[in-house]
């Protein structure tokens, strides 16, 4: 009688364990991702962040990094709009082609993080909270051509032209305003409506960092800024304690300050480049002992929501998931007499192969694939491999393809 049961709870535990991992796995995937404009990374230890500190106890917080790779081809421009459209395309400003706020010339042929979502679930919602406009009508490429005629959701933005309500002054308080106005719709609308797909944007930090630079009016906007990242978080909170739901939840910045005051922004100083990341997942070994990049932000939202996107489309991507198994980092080559030499990081001391590709075309930039040629395949922990070039072009495009993902570089004649 014991032994019958003692089976017989048995049996009910293992139900109730298969029960319980089924229905973790059918949550619905939800995620929103907050920019917070310009505070350099050595500016949250200075400041009261109880919200992003609680964050990082949920999950994990990282130094991170903006401007591409320093001195080359990717060399990218510390500016808000430049760094807004590496996070949404995975990718370096020498394919988006954003270099300024002005935004003239978007490559909608890196698409971004909208984009291919809707592409994949046309029936789930995506919205955006913001000040400018031009996120929605000019990053993203709402109703152009380009864009596949994207349409957002719920757009909750364009409030740096409302003048009558915002009455723009010189000490930027409307701006405040304005934060104040956006996250309060973003927290309640993702509280009551749960979008699949959110973007937050607050500019207030910026402004201060600007008009004062290093100083208590500063750091005044970021413990502000962190209070209104706390309102929406306390929203996903909700959703996941009364709801079916599994929320990823990232909160980053476009890049840092000027090293001398903090007033400026723009170049490739080492603050300028530096930022950061905190998200309420637990990361992967690249996010806790590497300092990862803006671009790495949008193949990790790729990867919780479970888009499957083009093979041609992950081939131009700059940045690795946070979330998921790294080989490798920093892939580089450069052409040495009659042979190429490639080189990277390796993270992973298995002797797994890697196979090297090239192309010597650039077809993506116009809409179209490249053929990409089998140079050869290596050890991913030998860190560097070389290959003879067989036919010579002047441009050069390696991609490397590991177990567990892909990584790409340039050599430019």
């Amino acid at each position: 009688m014991k032994f019958k049961f003692t089976s017989v709870v048995m049996m009910l535990f293992l139900l109730s364990y298969q029960l319980s991992a089924q229905e973790e796995r059918q949550k619905e995937k939800k995620l929103v991702f907050i920019i917070v404009d310009g505070i350099a990374a050595d500016m949250i230890p200075k400041a009261k962040t109880p919200n992003l500190d609680l964050i990082a106890r949920d999950g994990d917080f990282t130094e991170a990094y903006v401007g591409g790779v320093k001195g080359s081809y990717s060399e990218t421009p510390t500016i808000s709009a430049v760094g807004y459209n590496s996070l949404l395309t995975g990718t370096w400003v020498n394919k988006h082609n954003v270099y300024g706020n002005e935004i003239k010339q978007p490559n909608y042929n890196y698409p971004t993080i909208f984009r291919l979502f809707s592409n994949d679930f046309p029936e789930k919602e995506t919205a955006i909270f913001s000040t400018w406009e031009d996120n929605r009508t000019k990053l993203l490429g709402e109703h152009l051509v380009g864009s596949n005629f994207l349409k957002i959701g719920y757009a909750f933005d364009g409030f740096e032209k409302d003048t009558i309500n915002f009455p723009h002054d010189p000490y930027r308080e409307y701006i405040k305003n304005i934060d104040i106005k956006v996250a309060a719709e973003a927290a309640a609308y993702i509280k009551s409506d749960a979008p699949d797909l959110s973007w937050v944007y607050l500019e207030f930090s910026d402004d201060m960092g600007h008009g004062y630079g290093d100083s208590p009016q500063l750091y005044d906007a970021i413990a502000f800024e962190d209070q209104l990242i706390g309102q929406i978080y306390n929203s996903v909170k909700y959703r996941q304690a009364n709801f079916n739901e599994d929320w990823l939840f990232i909160v980053t910045t476009d890049h840092g300050r000027s090293p001398q005051d903090g007033k400026h922004h723009g170049g490739q100083s080492d603050r300028e480049r530096s930022t950061w990341i905190a998200m309420n997942k637990k990361a992967n070994q690249y996010f806790k002992k590497q300092i990862p990049a803006i671009v790495d932000i949008l193949p990790t939202m790729v990867s919780f929501l479970d888009i499957d996107v083009e093979n041609s489309v992950q081939q131009e991507w700059d940045g690795i998931s946070l979330i998921d198994k790294v080989d490798a980092m920093y892939l580089s080559a450069k052409l040495n007499g009659e042979s190429i030499k490639l080189s990277w990081k390796a993270l992973t001391e298995k002797d797994a192969e890697a196979k090297l590709y090239i192309a010597r075309t650039n077809n993506v930039k116009y809409g179209a694939n490249d053929d990409y040629e089998l140079l050869g395949t290596a050890l991913i922990k030998d860190g560097g491999a070389k290959f003879p070039l067989i036919k010579k072009s002047e441009n050069y495009k390696i991609l490397m393809v590991t177990p567990n993902h892909q990584l790409n570089t340039w050599i430019i004649n």
